[in-house]
């Protein structure tokens, strides 16, 4: 058809919208919700069409402005601190390298099928977290609410962490670096080092009481860290600046904020790798402690990263999904991003244990001389022989391996009075022994082993914006999985619901920069998000394979990606992935049992970690973070199911999905019974491709539940019309 010619395409449309009429009036008059439908058709130049004659289209949504976009997208918000903190810990933790095998089974078992399944319900309705599972189940729509509510909590948070990193940022312009010494406190009489800083280390030190100024308890608040503060602002302004347009701002800064940690991550471990004792770090890591890979804890630790890193239960994934065409492999996608979160974890483990092994060889070396000197003194006054310490021997010069020979041959020599001759076996598989995670990794022990690196201001600047950039990533896909489902549900301005979310959010995190506030991130992490999400995707799992049907969802799939998925997602969905996560339930809620609830709090007189119970207000608000995040689930449930609601045509009862848009039905359509196609002129209807489907939605149904495949009201009746030629019209 030609498209310069207005005149020709009003006759053909008009044409087609005769045959179409005629085609319909068959149909029983008697039938009132059929005389009430809509018909839809899904035509792939609509959006030209539209364009082109000047139309006005409703809630037109977003779109991707690239493949690679979307993808960074995904990646940014699944690669996060976790990666770089956590995992390191536990393959450390559960037998080094063995801990790989239960980890890349749990990854195939549970891992991949549901991010797998986020990403399809996302594509499809093309909607947030709340649209999503209202569309398919109305009473667990609540699913999307207590998503909304998960993210919110952990936003609080985790926004704080990117302020500390911002902090650590802006003070890495120095040289030397501030933490690279302690303090030095000078009084009338003499000078001295700060006492706190001499009983732990200067990078302790500094994060205690420099960075955090930190109190001795959860009650005692000590009023804001005005630093911390200001820090925490500049982290919302920054989330808020980048979201406020949504995709079409965050889009653009996943190029950088996705790709940049990778870049720093390289860098590290070329560095590293040429550092002394990077190796034995990285031989330590990889070394497979078989026996403990049959401990059930293992397993569930395994279980519990797999699924926090892939960022399960959030409503990000579904919210970045959503913005995709309706044809797209989401597939491939959930196969290359769960792998590419994998292979960044072991990147990071050979960066942290590179850099960890090159730390406990300097702090062996440093063990080594003192106790050679220990050694010397004891030869001096006589309670060791000269005899016993072999020829070769050079205590001014001496090796690791020379030192454990002498300290070897006194232990037996003097097996009665060693212990009081105070010497220590130096041996780097002790340092790298203590298993260190989170603050106490980044910001403490990373920080140490940077400050013994040639030019050390420049690797601080680089590791700390990489942690500010992984920080961002994750806090895009958190505050999507909040703004998303609402923009889409409650059809509020998205800028400015970003702004106001970002202000609650700020001044409701001021409680994280008191100087007590440090113990309530502790709090809120361990509280807010663990159960909560586990019972989330739970009921996801059972809306999608259970009400709505795995086999119409399979279907579903076929239909969108244009092949059958494997059958093993299928046994995956239907069977083996619930059974593992209610088993990673119980193992959750009876671990939280028998772990006593409680933080570690920094103690000044003694410089050291001291585990305080929370007090029974703290008790208070770790249960009434699990509540309130699964409460909305239990009220829509039984909101719907008693219909307290009543839902109007108005409502997401009313809302149907055509190829990225938002299309609501009329509300009054009695007087004119014979306009089947609503919203826009015969001249402004574009003409439609035969070989697409063509959806009739009923609109005269009474109640929310009788649509044919049970989702919210919305029943499609789905035409197969065969390829046609427009000549043939």
């Amino acid at each position: 058809m030609p498209k310069n010619s207005k005149v020709v395409k009003r006759e053909l449309d008009d044409e087609v919208i005769e045959s179409v009429k005629d085609l319909l009036s068959n149909e029983d008059s008697t039938d009132d919700a059929f005389k009430k439908s809509e018909l839809m058709v899904d035509d792939q130049e609509e959006k030209d069409a539209d364009v082109e004659e000047g139309s006005d289209v409703e809630d037109e949504r977003p779109a991707w402005n690239s493949k690679l976009q979307y993808i960074l997208a995904q990646v940014g918000f699944s690669v996060g601190l976790g990666n770089v903190w956590r995992f390191p810990y536990l393959c450390q933790k559960n037998g080094g390298g063995a801990y790989l095998v239960p980890y890349l089974i749990l990854l195939l078992i549970i891992g991949i099928p549901l991010f797998f399944l986020e990403l399809a319900v996302g594509q499809r309705i093309r909607r947030g977290s709340i649209g999503v599972w209202n569309y398919i189940s109305p009473k667990l729509g609540g699913i999307g609410f207590a998503s909304c509510v998960v993210c919110f909590f952990v936003a609080l948070y985790y926004n704080v962490i990117i302020g500390w990193s911002l902090f650590y940022f802006s003070q890495s312009f120095q040289h030397p670096l501030p933490w690279d010494q302690c303090p030095l406190v000078k009084n009338t009489s003499h000078t001295f080092v700060e006492p706190e800083c001499e009983k732990s280390s200067a990078t302790t030190y500094y994060w205690y009481r420099e960075a955090l100024n930190i109190s001795s308890s959860l009650s005692e608040s000590g009023g804001l860290n005005w630093k911390m503060t200001v820090c925490l602002l500049a982290a919302w302004v920054m989330v808020c600046l980048a979201m406020i347009k949504g995709i079409q701002s965050s889009g653009k800064i996943m190029y950088f904020s996705s790709l940049f940690p990778y870049v720093v991550l390289l860098c590290f471990l070329i560095r590293g790798l040429l550092l002394n004792g990077s190796v034995d770090g990285i031989r330590h890591m990889f070394t497979p402690k078989l026996e403990i890979m049959l401990e059930p804890k293992v397993w569930r630790e395994a279980a519990t990263q797999v699924f926090f890193a892939l960022g399960l239960g959030f409503g990000g994934v579904i919210a970045f999904s959503s913005y995709n065409k309706r044809d797209n492999n989401c597939h491939f996608d959930a196969v290359l991003v769960s792998f590419i979160n994998f292979f960044t974890s072991v990147l990071a483990t050979l960066v942290v244990f590179a850099v960890l092994g090159f730390k406990a060889n300097i702090i062996n070396e440093k063990c080594v001389i003192q106790n050679s000197e220990k050694i010397l003194k004891l030869l001096k006054i006589g309670n060791l022989s000269q005899d016993m310490i072999p020829h070769h021997i050079n205590f001014s010069s001496i090796t690791a391996e020379d030192y454990n020979l002498v300290y070897d041959i006194i232990r037996k020599v003097k097996e009665e009075e060693f212990d009081s001759l105070g010497l220590k076996s130096c041996q780097i598989e002790d340092e790298l022994n203590k298993a260190v995670q989170g603050t106490g990794l980044a910001f403490i022990a990373f920080t140490e082993a940077m400050t013994h690196f040639p030019a050390s201001p420049f690797w601080s600047v680089m590791f700390f914006l990489m942690l500010v950039n992984l920080g961002l990533g994750s806090m895009f896909g958190t505050i999507e999985g909040i703004i998303t489902p609402i923009v889409d549900t409650f059809k509020i301005r998205k800028e400015i619901l970003t702004v106001i979310c970002c202000l609650v959010a700020f001044f409701i995190g001021l409680i994280f920069v008191q100087r007590s506030g440090n113990y309530f991130v502790t709090m809120f992490d361990d509280y807010s998000a663990t159960l909560p999400l586990l019972i989330v995707v739970i009921l996801e799992n059972i809306a999608v394979t259970r009400i709505y049907g795995v086999d119409k969802f399979m279907e579903d799939l076929k239909d969108m990606l244009g092949f059958s998925p494997s059958q093993y997602y299928y046994y995956m969905w239907k069977y083996v992935s619930p059974l593992v996560l209610l088993c990673l339930l119980v193992a959750s809620v009876v671990q939280m049992g028998l772990s006593p609830p409680g933080y570690s709090a920094w103690i000044e007189d003694t410089a050291t970690e001291e585990f305080h119970s929370y007090p029974t207000w703290g008790m208070v608000v770790c249960i009434s973070l699990i509540v309130l995040a699964i409460l909305p689930v239990p009220i829509v449930f039984v909101v719907r199911r008693c219909n307290l609601i009543n839902d109007s045509s108005g409502s997401l009862a009313s809302v149907s999905y055509k190829r990225g848009r938002i299309i609501k039905e009329p509300v009054n359509l009695e007087g004119d019974n014979t306009s089947l196609i609503h919203g826009k002129s015969p001249s402004e209807v574009p003409s439609p491709n035969f070989g697409k489907n063509i959806y009739r939605k009923q609109t005269g149904s009474p109640t929310l539940d009788t649509a044919p495949n049970g989702r919210y009201g919305i029943g499609y009746l789905m035409a197969d019309v065969p390829d046609m030629p427009e000549s043939d019209l």
